[in-house]
């Protein structure tokens, strides 16, 4: 008889993004993710998370969309807003999403310009939220 367990784990370069109902491609990670948090009080904190993207021509993908919009609005208290959505998936399979709610654009900064280099110009967008919620799809 086998009594093996088997453990399920994620691999981190198995997720997609979305804004809204539209994929969003040319990411490459999400940094500082933070589902739940309370302070000292015992009161939910909802710190604010980065999504690392490439810069895209295309202006009217959701990403450079929402950006364009957010600027548009830069002397406004009314931000655009959008539900976003970071995927977990594991062998083709949705294992874990995080939909964070009400979200706005709080900060936009690039790589370094550079002219010795190759690399590609990275966009992070810091992303700030009313509300997060999880799920377990493949449960």
């Amino acid at each position: 008889m086998n009594n093996a367990v088997q453990i399920d784990s994620l691999i981190a370069n198995e997720f997609e993004f979305h804004i809204g109902d539209n994929s969003v491609g040319g990411i490459f990670g999400v940094q500082n993710l933070v589902t739940y948090a309370t302070d000292e009080d015992g009161k939910r904190v909802k710190p604010p998370f980065s999504v690392s993207k490439m810069v895209q021509r295309d202006g009217n993908n959701a990403f450079n969309t929402w950006l364009r919009e957010t600027m548009d609005a830069r002397d406004s208290d009314d931000k655009p807003r959008r539900d976003v959505t970071v995927v977990a998936v594991d062998d083709g399979v949705v294992t874990r999403r995080w939909t964070a709610k009400n979200a706005w654009i709080a900060h936009v900064s690039y790589s370094d310009f550079d002219t010795g280099s190759f690399e590609m110009i990275a966009e992070t967008i810091t992303i700030a939220y009313d509300d997060m919620e999880e799920s377990w799809p493949a449960t």
